[in-house]
């Protein structure tokens, strides 16, 4: 037996750190070990109490994200290698700079940042360390995926709004549209049952190669399957990697999966390399398609008129006339 655990079901350590906010694990009631960790872990003398660790975010964390208000969540499907977690780097890496300029929307935090620079850290230029892409989202055996958190606040109402951005493996979204319910797709299932807006990656640079046939394939029975389990809410037809080009009989059979049973879908190109003449630094589409994300908002219920004069809310409604 791991001798290395928490009693508490709710708390992950040492994936996500202690849920119950402390940093010497020793001082906590709930964390056993052997003697070699407590000794190691001695060392650690700050203890800060937080309802967070900074990582991705888990289920154990939505009840407390969702104390404020329900979070919008973002579902992010695609094939393996799209550039799902690319895409959430650069956004968090021009969240950073400020290079977001968005209309009436001001970026107001995260409970996840150590999860944001876990995904955006390779992206980053050091000296000696060049760019590159993170690394693959591995799919391990979960059943939801990691969410990082981002929240921002409407300047004219100053109204927080929250957001979960889903980072799941392809490899979930790939069993999910071939078999609704298999268990190697049930961290897909999840994604797909609880977002509140849907976005669906066709990568350019697989349409293009020699496994071209496969790769558009594998794209409409996923097309297929998101059309069938939408349920009305806002898609978005996302072309990552827009710097590398596609055949046009390839883009005739991409679009015609997603707005054949979506017309209403929208349809975004994005690269993390910028275009030569449009502003340096900031990429294709990244900008556009986050504000495209922003103005959308979860349907509202229109309670009818009282019938009678009562201030009691319990029967406020549905009474006699």
């Amino acid at each position: 037996m791991d001798m290395r655990r928490c009693t508490r079901e709710t708390c992950f350590v040492p994936d996500t750190g202690c849920g119950l906010g402390h940093t010497d694990l020793t001082k906590c009631p709930a964390w056993t070990a052997n003697e070699e960790a407590s000794s190691a872990l001695s060392e650690l003398t700050d203890e800060v109490l937080l309802p967070w660790s900074g990582s991705a975010l888990g289920l154990a964390d939505l009840g407390f994200l969702a104390g404020r208000a329900r979070p919008m969540v973002v579902g992010i499907a695609g094939s393996q290698n799209a550039g799902k977690t690319t895409l959430l780097g650069a956004w968090y890496l021009l969240l950073g700079r400020g290079a977001v300029k968005l209309p009436n929307k001001v970026f107001a935090g995260s409970y996840s940042l150590a999860g944001w620079e876990a995904v955006a850290g390779s992206l980053r230029w050091d000296p000696g360390y060049p760019a590159s892409f993170p690394p693959h989202t591995t799919s391990r055996s979960g059943r939801a995926p990691g969410l990082l958190h981002l929240s921002f606040r409407d300047e004219r109402r100053r109204r927080l709004t929250d957001y979960l951005m889903t980072d799941a493996p392809g490899e979930w979204f790939q069993k999910w549209s071939i078999n609704r319910d298999s268990p190697g797709g049930l961290g897909a299932r999840w994604v797909a049952e609880r977002a509140d807006i849907l976005l669906i990656v066709a990568d350019r640079d697989a349409l293009s190669g020699e496994g071209m046939g496969s790769a558009r394939g594998a794209f409409q029975v996923l097309a297929g399957r998101m059309a069938a389990e939408r349920k009305g809410r806002p898609v978005a037809l996302v072309w990552t990697k827009a710097d590398v080009r596609v055949s046009p009989d390839v883009e005739k059979a991409v679009r015609q999966a997603v707005f054949g049973p979506m017309p209403d879908a929208r349809e975004f190109s994005v690269s993390v390399l910028s275009r030569s003449g449009s502003e340096p630094g900031v990429g294709v589409g990244l900008i556009e398609l986050l504000d495209w994300i922003l103005s959308l908002h979860r349907g509202s219920v229109d309670l009818p008129k009282p019938s009678v004069a009562n201030s009691d809310p319990l029967f406020i409604y549905g009474g006699a006339s």
